[in-house]
């Protein structure tokens, strides 16, 4: 069953579904009016983002593929009497299955290995990236718990960052990360907090570390948990920067 009904007339909703083992997986795709940007929600915990998802396409048009499997931030289960957790987005390389499993405190189970990266692939193929021309995801993180400076040089992520562009003026919580340069000259043009991924960022099975393996542009809008507003402004500067950049993407295939 979704977590998120429709919730205004028109929207139109379909699900792929998942099992793994003892965990059902919902890729519920919502989608209205024309034919327009993608946005990807991976954390089942992370509503800010789903609900700015909404309000976009409400007005614009578009769609939202949403992961749904219980509400919590990481993939729980078990197979064969063991019990397994794992990051969803880690899930699309095979050095970053192996790593967050073995986080976890998970012993390495060839079947469980090869079940989360049929996950990936699944979750790959209904966005469609390839076909889009981008990744659009949308993140949230806790009160000073995630932000702008945990990017920085010797901070916890300064290794996965090649730039960093910091404004004053905006909440810390409160970013764009791109894996693409042009992206993100284009955002510190605009004056928005914004993560440059470095091109030797650990490999940690982040979708974005998949995306800029696979030469793919990637954005990911992450605010704190409730600042919707931002959140939905933060999407509309994203959404118009890619389409400068990129305009063969906002001509569609």
């Amino acid at each position: 069953m979704s977590q998120h009904p429709p919730v205004f007339e028109g929207m139109a909703m379909d699900t792929t579904k998942i099992v793994l083992n003892n965990l059902k997986v919902n890729l519920v795709r919502y989608s209205y009016g024309k034919p327009n940007i993608n946005f990807l929600v991976v954390h089942d915990d992370e509503d800010t983002g789903v609900k700015a998802a909404f309000e976009y396409i409400q007005f614009s048009g578009g769609s939202l593929i949403d992961c749904q499997y219980g509400g919590g931030r990481n993939f729980r289960f078990s197979h064969q009497g063991n019990n397994f957790i794992t990051d969803p987005n880690s899930i699309y390389t095979y050095e970053g299955v192996v790593t967050r499993l073995y986080k976890f405190g998970n012993a390495d189970n060839d079947e469980v290995l090869k079940q989360l990266q049929q996950i990936s692939t699944t979750i790959l193929d209904t966005y469609n990236a390839k076909q889009l021309g981008y990744f659009f995801t949308l993140h949230n993180n806790a009160e000073e718990g995630f932000g702008i400076s945990t990017y920085l040089k010797d901070n916890e992520l300064g290794s996965t960052a090649d730039s960093v562009f910091i404004n004053p003026l905006m909440d810390a919580d409160d970013l764009i990360f791109v894996t693409d340069l042009k992206l993100y000259k284009a955002l510190k043009a605009v004056n928005v907090n914004c993560v440059l991924q470095s091109a030797d960022a650990p490999d940690d099975g982040s979708l974005s570390v998949y995306a800029m393996q696979k030469g793919i542009p990637y954005i990911n809008v992450e605010v704190q948990h409730g600042h919707r507003d931002e959140h939905l402004r933060l999407i509309e500067i994203a959404i118009r920067v890619l389409y400068a950049s990129y305009p063969e993407i906002k001509k569609g295939p």
